[in-house]
């Protein structure tokens, strides 16, 4: 059991890095430049940053490039396409709070712990698909450590809500 979590945890590790790094390394010009969508609220709403993707998907694809060194068989393309989906599965999470009218910030229970989480799987597809336990278990794994990180993040000052 502890092998399928650590297995898990290195194969998902780039998502979950790419998903935190905009938080420290965002900020400037909102992704959909202030646009609205047809329903006249924001696309994204001004939290996500052209710069934090950007530093998302380069952080956490840099991180494969460290696991391919310490794991010999970890797939770069892999840790690429992990940060994709998680960066791409956030602006999903963020889009569907604007269209429920929730702002920047709100919490949204499960689209915010797991949504990322089920987009970088998805992308994860065709490079190098995890097994049904192992994505069973990045799921349920994913609750706890998103939380816990995102308290600390509160507790840090790095975010102004613990969620």
């Amino acid at each position: 059991m502890l092998e399928l979590v650590a297995e898990s945890l290195i194969f998902i590790f780039p998502a979950y890095v790419a998903n935190a790094v905009p938080v420290i390394f965002g900020g400037g010009h909102p992704l959909d430049f202030g646009r609205s969508f047809k329903d006249g609220r924001p696309i994204f709403g001004p939290h996500k940053t052209p710069k934090g993707f950007l530093a998302g998907l380069i952080i956490g694809t840099l991180v494969s490039i460290g696991e391919s060194l310490v794991f010999n068989n970890y797939n770069l393309l892999l840790g690429f396409m992990l940060s994709l989906g998680a960066l791409v599965g956030d602006l999903g999470g963020a889009f569907v709070k604007r269209r429920l009218d929730l702002p920047p910030g709100a919490s949204l229970p499960i689209i915010d712990q797991i949504g990322f989480v089920l987009c970088a799987l998805l992308f994860s597809l065709p490079v190098a698909p995890p097994t049904p336990t192992m994505a069973l278990t990045i799921l349920v794994i994913t609750i706890p450590i998103h939380l816990l990180t995102n308290l600390l993040a509160y507790l840090t000052h790095m975010k102004k809500k613990p969620w």
